[in-house]
């Protein structure tokens, strides 16, 4: 990853805003939940040294992150999905941490923006 992405692709929130309406915040919602059962899996994986099940979740979790209009989680899964594809699973538990942090900056800005994602 040369260069960070924003924490927030505003351009991709405005476009789900306009199309979800009042349903807006249940999807911040589900994808609050499910990112938390992805992470949770991800730590099961890597604990296990079980790789493909680390590239699996990890590339569900980049799409879903993408597509919330999260690009830097985005990136950090890619970079996770990369390594457990050549097996290299201590580079996926450096990425673990780098995941979990960015998706509580996530989760607090999508808190404080649109009152969601506790």
């Amino acid at each position: 990853m040369s260069e960070k992405k924003p924490h927030l692709d505003e351009e991709a929130l405005a476009e789900l805003r306009d199309v979800m309406e009042d349903e807006f915040p249940v999807l911040i919602e589900t994808y609050i939940n499910d990112s938390r059962e992805r992470i949770s899996a991800l730590q099961e994986a890597i604990g296990s040294g079980d790789a493909e099940e680390c590239c699996k979740t990890a590339h569900s979790f980049k799409g879903s992150s993408i597509n919330i209009g999260a690009p830097r989680l985005g990136d950090i899964c890619f970079s996770t999905e990369q390594a457990a594809r050549a097996s290299r699973m201590s580079d996926c538990a450096n990425y673990l941490s780098e995941i979990e942090e960015e998706f509580r900056t996530v989760r607090e800005l999508f808190r404080d923006r649109f009152g969601a994602g506790d």
